[in-house]
């Protein structure tokens, strides 16, 4: 018995040389990575000494300038509005792309079996609208629908279309496996297989994408505006140009209270349904 013992239990040298590999891979990953910096910081000529030396400066500046003044409280309703409508148009859109991202990815889920062909299809497809950034987007309907909120729209529907797609894929396929399993061995057909095991078992990982969704289009959505000249993206890029540096800061102000009260009412709903 001791004998066996003895050739189950693992050899010092083996530890040893186990140790060793993986402090020479963290070495050489380390070492990658710095020659990796170094390389981009001689091409695009960038200097880490005087970066570092930028800091206070900016710091200082930042205080002297970044300050809402009388004039910047004055405009606060008008910032309110837009920023209401940039929040507005985040949750349609992240409604409208979930909806139809649910609905697609049901063909490409696993689960169901419908086709592989298909399934292989629709991974590509929600691979290809996730990989576009959504600023690209924005650029190319420009030429299409101009400066105007549906160019907004469409930019943040694809991005969001494509990532949730993916997204209720596999949480299709790692949360519903075993309760499809069990209805179609009883004879359930697609529709009630769908409402009534995959839905269900899968609702509460939907919400909470759906609502992390809505926090990142909240944010994408303010670059986007400074493109298409639509919601607090618009009122943030018309007070920089002016140099009204106390208004831009007040929109900056709404855009990070906005999210951070979003996220918050995320959180206690997501511990409500989790």
């Amino acid at each position: 018995m001791s004998g066996e013992r003895a050739e189950k239990s693992p050899r010092p040298e083996n530890q040893t040389s186990v140790f060793v590999k993986r402090k020479r891979t963290f070495t050489l990953a380390f070492l990658a990575v710095a020659a990796l910096f170094v390389i981009s910081a001689l091409v695009t000529d960038y200097n880490v000494i005087a970066g570092f030396e930028s800091i206070p400066k900016a710091v200082v500046w930042i205080v002297k300038n970044l300050v809402p003044d009388e004039r910047a409280w004055s405009r606060l309703p008008n910032i309110l509005a837009k920023l209401a409508e940039t929040a507005l148009l985040s949750v349609a859109v992240t409604v409208c792309a979930a909806v139809c991202a649910f609905f697609f990815g049901l063909l490409g889920t696993r689960t169901t079996k419908i086709n592989p062909w298909i399934g292989r299809g629709v991974r590509i497809v929600a691979s290809f609208f996730r990989n576009v950034p959504d600023v690209v987007w924005a650029i190319l309907l420009l030429f299409s629908f101009g400066q105007n909120i549906l160019t907004g729209f469409f930019a943040l529907f694809f991005v969001t279309f494509g990532l949730l797609t993916r997204t209720f894929i596999e949480t299709i396929d790692e949360v519903s496996a075993d309760c499809v399993e069990a209805l179609q061995a009883t004879g359930a057909t697609y529709m009630q297989t769908v409402f009534q095991g995959i839905i269900p078992s899968s609702i509460a990982e939907i919400i909470s994408w759906i609502l992390y969704m809505i926090e990142t289009n909240i944010r994408s959505s303010t670059l986007i505006g400074v493109l298409t000249a639509t919601g607090i993206g618009y009122l943030f890029d018309l007070y920089y140009k002016r140099l009204d540096y106390g208004s831009a800061s007040l929109v900056v102000v709404s855009i990070v209270v906005l999210v951070i009260a979003i996220e918050l009412v995320s959180n206690q709903i997501r511990k409500v349904i989790m």
